[in-house]
């Protein structure tokens, strides 16, 4: 069950979005998954992250979703006043370009707040105030400057995680900041700036290292090579050579793992009754544990490991997901239709917000959108009358529909 777009939590927000690649336009897809009526202004043509490819292929369709789009000529003063005209009228403003850039087009802080004091201007850059402000950042810069790929990788080979951590999380936090802002212009204070980063959300992701090193004493091994704070928290193989994650972290399931998979050796010996005392017989635990799990079938070991209640997972592609049943079962995959790129007019289904409301969950209001798509429906409720639309298509100030 779906909320309807009245009773969504951000129905009646307005917000105008400068945004291209994924941090920006993950902040603004939130937002709009939550209600909130998000105009995406897109260069003449359409953002280019509608044309990457390889790895980047899927930034545009996961992210921009349940938005409006309209082309505009920001080069040109006309077409920069009719996007001045739509963020006079907007609760909040997102870009994500480089510093300065927004200042140069005349869509700075300074400016947008003087025309709208109410405005909420988030701003997502590589880095918050300080030494390293100005400087070009991107996701894999900051992993490799935060240290995060370090803990990825090996010890002498770095390696970025395997998704846009930083870009998601870091818009996740510009989501926070905007509904923080918010909720400070609903007591009676009005407009503010809000900048996210790359750098301080890998920082801030990592700090759990720095505590473990604050507290230990030690700095903190890549997760490749750590030390393990459990005795089985590994990966293993059953008889058909597919790998199951197995985790055991806590004494009542030791003893339910034993109990399950008949392992009275371990069971009955009291010295392993305990975690950190189970640590120190790691090597002697996990031959036998990954002896028996290579003799067993799949399915027989999954349904013993949920029997036992212990933490487990078969290693997934991204791809196994399109089918996986719990995704399937409660809207947990949207569908949208590709705009885009070699399959554009196919449909595919993409992962919903990672949010239940009550037992209902926030999904697709509007497909994807074609670049400048709801240009004419967004100045008409702007104010333009159809001769004027028309005029302003006929200028190249602003995209015309597709058809």
């Amino acid at each position: 069950m779906r909320p309807s777009a009245e009773d969504l939590p951000l129905s009646g927000m307005k917000i105008i979005e400068f945004t291209h690649m994924v941090m920006g336009p993950a902040t603004g897809m939130i937002l709009a998954d939550l209600g909130a009526e998000v105009i995406k202004i897109e260069p003449l043509g359409g953002d280019k992250t509608r044309r990457l490819q390889g790895s980047g292929a899927g930034y545009f369709p996961m992210y921009n979703r349940n938005k409006q789009s309209i082309c505009i000529d920001l080069k040109h003063e006309r077409g920069r006043e009719l996007a001045q005209g739509l963020v006079a009228g907007a609760d909040v403003l997102i870009e994500n370009f480089r510093p300065g850039a927004m200042d140069s087009l005349g869509f700075g802080w300074e400016e947008m707040h003087a025309a709208n004091p109410q405005l909420i201007y988030c701003s997502l850059k590589g880095f918050l105030s300080g030494p390293y402000e100005k400087r070009t950042a991107l996701d894999e810069v900051t992993q490799m400057m935060g240290g995060l790929a370090y803990m990825t990788g090996l010890p002498d080979r770095p390696m970025r995680a395997g998704a846009s951590v930083i870009d998601v999380t870091g818009g996740m936090f510009g989501v926070i900041g905007v509904l923080a802002a918010l909720e400070r212009r609903h007591r009676g204070g009005g407009g503010e700036l809000v900048t996210g980063s790359l750098f301080e959300t890998t920082a801030f992701l990592v700090g759990q290292h720095m505590a473990q090193q604050a507290v230990t004493g030690k700095p903190a091994l890549p997760m490749s090579v750590r030390s393990s704070a459990w005795a089985i928290y590994d990966i293993f193989e059953c008889r058909e050579g597919e790998k199951v994650f197995v985790g055991v972290v806590s004494d009542t399931q030791w003893r339910r793992f034993c109990e399950e998979f008949e392992l009275a050796e371990f069971a009955s010996d009291d010295s392993l009754g305990q975690n950190n005392a189970r640590v120190r017989e790691r090597g002697r635990i996990l031959p036998v544990v990954a002896e028996l799990f290579a003799a067993m079938g799949r399915d027989e070991m999954l349904a013993r490991l949920d029997r036992a209640g212990v933490a487990f997972a078969q290693v997934n592609k991204p791809s196994d997901l399109f089918e996986d049943p719990h995704l399937n079962a409660h809207e947990g995959l949207l569908p949208v239709s590709l705009r885009d790129g070699e399959r554009a007019g196919e449909q595919t289904r993409l992962p919903a917000l990672p949010i239940e409301w009550g037992d209902r969950r926030f999904g697709l209001k509007r497909d994807l959108p074609a670049a400048g798509e709801h240009g004419s429906e967004i100045l008409a409720r702007a104010g333009y009358d159809d001769d004027e639309i028309a005029e302003f298509q006929r200028a190249g100030l602003v995209g015309t529909p597709p058809e």
